[in-house]
């Protein structure tokens, strides 16, 4: 079976580019269509990610309605899968992931990255549905309706969901939407896993104990994330595998450390990937999807099973996307 990534942030960087750019072969980009289909990609979440002022200017793009954005890259990511339909195709549940394999196509499924743009709104939230997104990411690094950011500071990272944070946590397990609760306040994951019905992520996170930045996970939420039938989406950014903020070096064996850490303490049913591809920078020893075997490869010398490096390739996320989407 080909893996699972949970979150990467190639849409972004192929915004402002669109016109001269695509999704199928791009050498600017980490993930691109032939690169997931040599790397052996069953299916990619691709997060429409909301940026901030900071990152307007990075990508060269002026101020923008968020629904306006969102529709953009929905657009150019259904265009972009419909142009090169030999090698992937939308999906939207287990099923579709399953018949997509069937017909040896990658699944492509849509994401949002903050979910400011829902404003207090569970019609909002419907919208998207239709729309085509199966997750949202509840917060990014500033207060939305839904709730607070990860933080340095002990008073944003202690709050908890807003009120109406909770009513669209029940409204996502109603409908059929994963909540993913990376970017988000301690206080905030707690509530998440107090509210939720059904399983939750955290597409792209690592272990706090292993690398003392916020957006990581503390031991005891490994361990409620994996009670809750939910995944970990192990994330390949610098500063979430080394302890040493300064360093920029991405390696497999911080990777593995990570995984075994979290194995020990939340099981092999929790272990999942989110590489954040296109979203982070530093030296990456996989920089790719066509890169992605590498890691398996390692964990096979690592001494893992070829059954425990399945559940993690794409097994546990299965499971996770077959109990909550619909």
């Amino acid at each position: 079976m080909g893996y699972i990534d949970l979150h990467c942030d190639s849409l972004l960087r192929i915004f402002n580019k669109y016109e001269k750019e695509n999704l199928s072969e791009n050498k600017n980009l980490s993930v691109d269509f032939k690169g997931l289909k040599q790397g052996g990609a069953l299916a990619q979440f691709f997060a429409v990610f909301l940026p901030d002022q900071e990152t307007l200017k990075e990508i060269k793009v002026a101020e923008i309605d968020d629904d306006l954005y969102i529709n953009k890259l929905i657009k150019i990511l259904k265009n972009e899968v419909k142009a090169n339909n030999d090698l992937i195709e939308m999906a939207y549940n287990y099923q579709d992931i399953i018949n997509n394999q069937k017909a040896n196509k990658i699944s492509a499924l849509l994401t949002i990255e903050d979910g400011r743009s829902v404003n207090a709104d569970l019609e909002k939230i419907k919208k998207y549905y239709k729309d085509g997104i199966r997750l949202i990411t509840l917060l990014w690094n500033h207060e939305n309706c839904f709730g607070y950011p990860n933080s340095n500071d002990q008073k944003i990272m202690s709050r908890g969901l807003k009120d109406f944070g909770i009513e669209a946590v029940k409204y996502m397990n109603e409908i059929g939407m994963i909540i993913d609760v990376s970017h988000l306040s301690d206080g905030g994951f707690y509530d998440v896993a107090e509210y939720s019905e059904k399983p939750f992520i955290a597409s792209h996170s690592n272990a706090r104990n292993l690398a003392a930045h916020p957006r990581n996970l503390k031991d005891d939420m490994i361990k409620i994330i994996a009670e809750k039938g939910g995944v970990i989406g192990l994330n390949f950014a610098p500063q979430f595998l080394n302890n040493n903020s300064s360093n920029e070096d991405s390696k497999i064996e911080e990777m593995i450390y990570h995984l075994n850490y979290i194995k020990n303490l939340g099981g092999e049913s929790v272990l999942a990937l989110g590489s954040d591809l296109d979203g982070i920078h530093g030296n990456l020893e996989i920089d790719s999807s066509q890169k992605m075997p590498l890691l398996f490869k390692a964990l096979k010398n690592d001494g893992w099973s070829n059954d425990l490096i399945e559940k993690f390739k794409a097994k546990n996320a299965l499971r996770v996307i077959k109990e909550v989407l619909k």
